[in-house]
């Protein structure tokens, strides 16, 4: 079995899921793919309510595996969409350091 490094990069983290699930999750397809990643979604929101920090971290874990999930599903580079849509700072102000105001959605 092969051990993955503590730190993995988005790129290396979206190739490792896809190397444990892709079969499965192109079979369960993205709107089956996608009601998983609502499912726990739900189960993130309950742990914030609560105060086990282990099962805060678990939740957070499976979100974004779920979410890297869907992208290998839809092909989606994880790594170039968020380079694109972040990379240079806030897509609304386009400040490192958002400058929108806080009633609105950058």
């Amino acid at each position: 079995m092969d051990t993955p490094p503590n730190d993995l990069s988005i790129a290396d983290l979206q190739q490792h899921i896809r190397r444990m699930y892709y079969d499965k999750d192109v079979a369960r397809g993205v709107d089956g793919t996608f009601m998983w990643l609502m499912e726990e979604v739900g189960e993130l929101a309950s742990a914030l309510r609560g105060s086990d920090r282990e099962n805060l971290q678990e939740e957070f874990a499976d979100v974004i595996a779920w979410l890297f999930t869907i992208a290998n599903v839809a092909d989606v580079n994880l790594a170039d969409a968020l380079s694109a849509k972040y990379g240079q700072g806030c897509p609304g102000c386009r400040h490192l350091e958002c400058q929108c105001s806080l009633d609105e959605k950058p």
